[in-house]
């Protein structure tokens, strides 16, 4: 199914978790940190930024997360697996062309921009970026919503 999207977002709900998906709006470099190294992945205008709460969360806090990508360029942070930390995360980030949905995989221990951890509900789901907005394929119980862009007001 393919889905409109241009500066605002898409939330994906299942039962008790999400994602929030919003689009690069100006090309970029994602830095992503890992212990020892670090790599660069060049981000297209209409790529996807995906924010995944695989225990459901506030919808504010994915926002915030998807913005600090998408406008302000943060770098992700990867943790090695086992990590004690990983526990901890309550959301988790993607960017890239096309971003799979994994529930078996470890939170924020994948450099690999191309697999996110999700909840068992939403495993399965492929997002692509398309011209328009994303194509979305998997997913059984799921409901899509369109929402505005969280603006972020400067001081000058």
């Amino acid at each position: 199914m393919n889905v409109l999207l241009q500066e605002g977002y898409l939330c994906i709900q299942a039962p008790l978790s999400f994602l929030l998906i919003g689009r690069v709006l100006s090309p970029f470099h994602l830095f992503i940190e890992m212990y020892g190294d670090e790599y660069c992945h060049y981000l297209e205008e209409g790529d996807l930024v995906v924010v995944s709460a695989p225990e459901g969360g506030e919808i504010g806090q994915a926002m915030i997360l998807l913005e600090l990508i998408r406008k302000y360029h943060a770098p992700l942070v990867v943790l090695p697996k086992g990590h004690p930390g990983s526990k901890r995360l309550t959301m988790v980030v993607s960017a890239g062309d096309h971003i799979e949905i994994n529930c078996s995989i470890q939170r924020g221990t994948h450099p690999e921009q191309h697999l996110l951890c999700g909840s068992e509900d939403l495993a399965g789901i492929v997002l692509k970026r398309s011209e328009m907005g994303v194509d979305i394929t998997g997913g059984d119980q799921m409901s899509i919503t369109s929402l505005d862009r969280m603006i972020i007001p400067s001081l000058s």
